[in-house]
């Protein structure tokens, strides 16, 4: 195929994963920031957003020669206001022809550069961005290359730009879909003014306090286990004394516990959240529980004058301190709205879904696939040693297929390895499994899968698995 020679200050569009081609200029990185090895790529700063990230070179477009194809099969507010943005710069650059802009170029001069090819040709492995020397990136493939806000420093400051390209259109209907834009001015996030109480430092809620705090919000912690809050105390964090202090003193509360009776204690209790919910205060659900207690939940919050949320988080303790959980939230709109803040501070997306209980059903339905899966993956690792095939090889050939993804490499190379340092805990994810079967059950709706799954699990647990990663879900078939 034809070579593309792309230069520094060429305008182009650069496609990261599976978002959609941005408008972008080929810049100069910062001399502090490695390029990846193993590819062949452009560091680009992408117009509407201030963001930079390395673009493998076959992911680049030259901007003008794909500008209309691009604008047919790209949609939405933000992508509009990138290309004006790229409009704007060409306006500004014709009318300094004669001068040097000193934005993008390597030295400030348009001087001519070697051009680099891009060479059309497939993906490389992407265990080759890895550098032994840096730190561990991100779990999805598509978050291996990296951005620089513009705002941070080079050298310190790293996060997947798709965080901040992710484009979904709301949907006016009664399940309704927003996305949760954390690209404000510079990148940022402007915190909200309201007090913030969070219960439950465990796996999930640990990460989300910390990106809380670095985004600059005011946060009152408690946790059953007040050791727990000693570290977050240091960043900042305020100490509640019990769940009813934290909730009378904090505009928004937020919990994030083990199953449904945790939940329901947290609330009812002794020195619960119920006693120090006022008229106008907000308490927000995140733990994984079964719609009934959401329901139970939601009706003596607001008997009380409060104002319920449910916002159940998907994804595990990496994806937790990397701020990218996806948030499923239903209940009080305004709630919602009004913790946009907060939820751009600990994950890349929020749905809104409705009515309070189903985002329990959407994210019971979401854990008892994964479980499932895991259960499955695991039998067929097990059953390949047991007829002679190789398990890394099997492993190898999954992840060139359909089904390969991140999930499936790193679940499967901590089993090949025997680590199960949990990510996410193997009670929870039976615990989900169970909920999930008995929400079948009502529903009068067959979950075979899952109930053969749950049985794997269970075993698992008879096995001292517990606590360990659910990919420990393997040794229920070698004992």
């Amino acid at each position: 195929m034809a070579t593309v020679h792309l230069r520094i200050g060429d305008l182009v569009w650069g496609k990261l994963g599976r978002y959609p081609p941005w408008p972008g200029k080929i810049v100069s990185p910062p001399k502090d920031l490695k390029k990846p090895r193993g590819k062949k790529c452009h560091f680009v700063k992408f117009f509407g957003t201030e963001d930079h990230a390395w673009i493998k070179v076959e992911q680049l477009k030259p901007y003008h020669a794909h500008k209309e194809e691009m604008i047919k099969i790209n949609k939405g507010k933000r992508f509009q206001q990138a290309v004006d943005a790229v409009e704007d710069f060409l306006k500004k650059a014709k009318g300094k022809e004669q001068n040097s802009d000193g934005k993008g170029d390597l030295k400030g001069k348009k001087t001519p550069s070697k051009p680099l090819k891009i060479l059309e040709e497939d993906d490389d492995d992407l265990s080759a961005l890895k550098d032994p020397s840096e730190k561990p990136v991100k779990d999805d493939p598509h978050f291996h290359h990296f951005l620089l806000s513009q705002s941070e420093k080079p050298a310190s400051s790293m996060e997947p730009i798709s965080k901040r390209l992710k484009i979904i259109e709301e949907d006016t209907g009664s399940t309704s879909i927003q996305a949760a834009d954390s690209t404000a001015i510079n990148g940022s996030i402007t915190p909200t003014d309201k007090r913030i109480g969070f219960l439950g430092l465990g796996l999930m809620g640990s990460g989300i306090v910390s990106n809380l705090l670095k985004m600059g919000h005011v946060v009152t912690v408690w946790n059953r286990t007040a050791e727990k809050c000693d570290l977050f105390i240091q960043e900042g964090a305020r100490l509640g004394r019990t769940p009813a202090e934290v909730a009378s003193i904090c505009d928004i509360t937020f919990s994030c516990v083990s199953d449904p009776k945790a939940a329901r204690d947290l609330v009812l209790g002794p020195s619960g959240v119920l006693q120090g919910i006022r008229p106008g205060k907000c308490y927000i659900e995140m733990s994984t529980v079964d719609p009934e207690t959401i329901t139970e939940l939601s009706q003596v919050i607001t008997s009380r004058g409060g104002r319920f949320l449910e916002a159940p988080v998907a994804g595990s303790q990496q994806l937790s301190n990397d701020g990218m959980l996806v948030i499923l939230a239903a209940g009080d709109r305004t709630v919602y709205e009004d913790c946009s803040s907060c939820f751009q501070a600990m994950g890349k997306t929020s749905f809104f879904l409705g009515e309070a209980g189903n985002a329990a059903r959407m994210m019971l339905i979401l854990n008892m696939v994964q479980g499932s899966f895991m259960a499955t993956v695991a039998e067929g690792l097990t059953l390949a040693q047991a007829t002679g095939q190789s398990q890394q090889t099997f492993l190898d050939i999954l992840c060139q297929g359909q089904m390969a993804s991140t999930f499936v490499d790193q679940k499967c190379q901590n089993i090949l390895q025997g680590n199960f340092k949990p990510d996410y805990y193997l009670k929870h994810i039976q615990k989900d499994l169970r909920l999930a079967i008995s929400m079948g059950d009502m529903a009068n709706h067959p979950t075979p899968m899952a109930a053969a799954a749950n049985e794997v699990y269970k075993r698992a647990k008879a096995l001292d698995q517990s606590d360990n990663d659910i990919s420990a879900v393997y040794r229920a078939y070698i004992h």
